[in-house]
C-alpha cells in the first residue's frame, strides 16, 4: 500500500496499469448509515506531486468526453458517482508501452480508485451509469490551455471506438 493510503477494508479493485507511468491506487471508503467518507488523495502519498488544481467533471448519461492530453499536468482522477469507462492511450515515443490502450471501468463500491495520468498520455471517459456520474481530477498544477491538446472523440489517429453508448 502506498505510503500515506489509510488501511481499511478490502481496498483492491483487481483493476491494473498496462500503461508505463499509470498508477491506479484503490481508495478507502468509510461507509456508516449515514453515508460515506470517500478518500482521494493526501499530501504524504508515495505518488503526490503538488496541489495545482482540484475539479469535478459531471458527465451525463452515454456522454463521452474525449480526447485530451496535458504536456505538463499529471491527472488524479476518480469517480465517486455512477461509473465510468476511462481509455487511455499511450503514443510517447520511446515509450515501452507506445501504441497500448487501455480501458478501465471506475466507480463504486468495486472500482473506487485514483487513477495517476502522466503528461503525453492521451485520455477520455464516457458516463456508463443511468444517472450522470462524477470525475474529480485534483491535477498537480493550474490548467493552462496552452499546455493541453484535444482531438475528436471520432479521430482515427487513436486506435479505440466509443460507442454510442459511450462503451
Amino acid at each position: 500500500m502506498p505510503t500515506g493510503e489509510s488501511p481499511g477494508g478490502d481496498m483492491d479493485s483487481g483493476l491494473r496499469s498496462e500503461i508505463d507511468g499509470v498508477v491506479i491506487t484503490p481508495l478507502r471508503q468509510i461507509p456508516d448509515d449515514r453515508g460515506a467518507v470517500l478518500h482521494m488523495l493526501r499530501n504524504d502519498a508515495a505518488d503526490f506531486r503538488r496541489f495545482g488544481e482540484c475539479y469535478f467533471s459531471e458527465v451525463a448519461p452515454g456522454a463521452v468526453k474525449a480526447w485530451k492530453r496535458h504536456t505538463e499536468q499529471t491527472q488524479n482522477l476518480t469517480v465517486p458517482v455512477g461509473r465510468v469507462r476511462l481509455v487511455i492511450y499511450d503514443n510517447r515515443s520511446g515509450s515501452i508501452t507506445n501504441g497500448r490502450v487501455q480501458a478501465l471501468e471506475l466507480g463504486r463500491p468495486d472500482a473506487y480508485v485514483r487513477v495517476q495520468v502522466p503528461p503525453g498520455l492521451w485520455y477520455g471517459f464516457a458516463c456508463l451509469s443511468e444517472v450522470p456520474a462524477l470525475l474529480a481530477n485534483c491535477a498537480d498544477m493550474p490548467h493552462r490551455p496552452a499546455e493541453s491538446e484535444q482531438m475528436s472523440m471520432d479521430t482515427s489517429l487513436i486506435p479505440y471506438r466509443w460507442d454510442s453508448a459511450g462503451r
